[in-house]
């Protein structure tokens, strides 16, 4: 038990080095060759912070492990909103801005809503990945053009300052495009390392307790490849800018089904049990429609409604270790 816990750890730290790499080596190559920062921060980088959960789930659908693939993506929608949203609201109240629940929200709730429909039939076939990726790309079309709208009506032109946005160094950005390539291989490579870690030792850690592969993708997988949207949540906060953390768990939510499951399904059909129909679901689905009363309110979440959603993350949290 404790190697297999060591070894989890391990790939958690491998899988966020990795997807940290990945990212700089691909935002850096993206702004060198002239694309907006705003674009690339809301494209590249995000596509990027959804890796963990792709090479987890694509490692776990090719070995047969289809419930931990499954866990791993409900449970992270479920942390984004009521661990990480949470955490950030207790630190500091989170500012809303009312424009992103009028746009990015009902994409993120539909794409939930598409996920749970297609998995009714006991299966997430080729052709609803399919669907689920027209999403993506209909959702990466809007991202452009809004940005694009928005950047006309500011009359903006982008300068270094904007690097900011997407958290690319200077120096880094000026490198070879050898180190920048660099950084995307080496990226990849990791975060393929991390997951095989993580999922290898996460089916041992399952069989030596007896319970089921979906409960442990539902709680220490998924929190594991959360951390760093946590992290990310945590320090926005910390620095004043709590309204990037509403933004960062739905768009987080919205690629791990579109861009996540959709691939992956496209590879494989992904195998659903009955007891993630009945029950994880629709807390999933729950989370996401409390998110909106608490966000609209006041155009915050205050430190109270931060503490339901820990209380309720908590809650269901047990609810899963005492039912196993």
């Amino acid at each position: 038990m404790v190697l297999p816990t060591v070894v989890f750890l391990i790939g958690i730290g491998v899988l966020y080095v990795g997807a940290e790499a990945m990212v700089k080596g691909a935002a850096t190559l993206a702004l060198r060759y002239g694309l907006r920062p705003v674009v690339v921060g809301l494209t590249v980088v995000a596509l990027g912070t959804s890796m963990p959960e792709f090479v987890i789930n694509f490692l776990s659908v090719i070995t047969g492990e289809d419930d931990l693939a499954l866990g791993n993506i409900i449970g992270s929608n479920i942390c984004n909103i009521a661990l990480i949203l949470g955490i950030s609201a207790v630190l500091l109240p989170l500012s809303v801005d009312r424009a992103m629940l009028r746009k990015e929200y009902p994409m993120m709730l539909g794409a939930m809503v598409a996920f749970y429909l297609f998995a009714l039939d006991g299966s997430i076939t080729a052709v609803d990945g399919f669907l689920l990726v027209c999403g993506l790309l209909g959702f990466l079309c809007f991202v452009v053009v809004d940005a694009q709208r928005q950047s006309a009506q500011q009359e903006e032109e982008p300068d270094a300052d904007d690097i900011a946005e997407v958290e690319v160094d200077e120096e880094d950005l000026h490198s070879s495009p050898l180190t920048k390539v660099g950084y995307l291989a080496g990226g990849m490579v990791g975060l393929a390392l991390g997951a095989h870690l993580m999922v290898d030792s996460a089916v041992e850690i399952a069989r030596y307790m007896g319970v089921g592969e979906v409960t442990i993708g539902l709680t220490i997988v998924a929190i594991g490849t959360s951390l760093p949207e946590l992290a990310a949540s945590v320090v926005s906060a910390s620095h004043g800018e709590a309204e990037l953390s509403v933004g960062n768990a739905m768009g987080s939510n919205l690629l791990n089904v579109l861009f996540v499951v959709g691939l992956v399904s496209m590879m494989r059909p992904l195998r659903v049990n009955s007891m993630s129909l009945n029950v994880h679901f629709p807390v999933m689905i729950g989370f996401a429609l409390l998110l909106f009363p608490l966000a609209w309110t006041g155009r915050r979440i205050t430190r109270l409604e931060g503490t339901v959603m820990l209380a309720g993350f908590l809650g269901y949290m047990s609810y899963l270790v005492w039912n196993v």
